[in-house]
């Protein structure tokens, strides 16, 4: 089996609404001939569900991720190269060109815009590959750039990484000597800094689509209800965590 598909397998299955899905399944199953170990496994998922939708939860652990990383301000020497690394997309046809980035990319590429307006002398780099779909994910936001107004000659893709240490492989070598901005989203940046240092750059970060804002939203009563979007930032942070792991782990080896 193919390691890139052998880690995403493994990683969703530890991701922690398939923890919750697996424990009541077995909650389910043994209710007759092992009733406690089912209630176990069922009051564990209960736990496990309430603390991941936890707004106060979720925020706990994700802000220590994003907050390592400020956000990118007006640079006084000229930017050589920008480069908004790989998310999703979809290739849907009848769509135009920005509704078939997901939000990922979507926040990765207006942060870039924003530098760009800044820094007119930079060049962008897209990345990422297929995932699935006919056309690269760096494609895909080459062309939503385009039909917000970044000329196609300042634009270079890079179709072949699949993940982001193949990323920073592939594109350190273009850009090592030069003053780099890195995008991608906040929860994400510590990872691929570590990955582009690895390789000898030094980018500038420029984190997007922060998951905790302080927007006032936590002295409100609603802040203490449990929510979806709460469980898919929770996941995010344990997926980061993991990863950031998984990279100091490879140090050794």
């Amino acid at each position: 089996m193919d390691l890139f598909l052998l880690k995403k397998i493994i990683s969703a299955l530890i991701m922690p609404l398939t923890m919750i899905i697996i424990l009541l399944f077995l909650g389910i199953l043994f209710y007759k001939k092992h009733p406690k170990f089912s209630f176990r496994c069922i009051c564990t998922a209960t736990l496990l569900l309430f603390f991941t939708a936890f707004p106060p939860f979720s925020d706990w652990v994700m802000a220590p991720i994003e907050k390592q990383y400020s956000s990118f301000k007006n640079s006084s020497k000229p930017i050589d190269y920008i480069i908004i690394l790989g998310c999703s997309h979809t290739n849907d046809k009848t769509l135009p060109n920005t509704s078939r980035l997901k939000a990922c990319s979507l926040q990765r590429l207006v942060e870039a815009i924003r530098i760009y307006r800044l820094h007119p002398e930079a060049i962008i780099i897209t990345s990422g590959g297929g995932f699935g779909q006919k056309t690269s994910n760096a494609q895909a936001v080459k062309q939503a750039a385009i039909s917000l107004g970044i000329p196609a000659n300042k634009i270079i893709t890079e179709s072949l990484p699949k993940d982001t240490q193949e990323e920073a492989e592939l594109i350190s070598p273009r850009v090592i000597g030069t003053r780099v901005v890195l995008i991608t989203n906040a929860d994400h940046m510590p990872r691929a800094i570590k990955y582009f240092q690895q390789n000898g750059v030094n980018p500038i970060a420029a984190p997007a689509g922060h998951w905790v804002k302080n927007d006032g939203y936590a002295y409100s009563w609603h802040y203490y209800i449990p929510n979806s979007h709460k469980i898919e930032q929770t996941t995010t942070a344990w997926y980061e965590s993991i990863g950031l792991l998984w990279q100091w782990l490879k140090t050794f080896f």
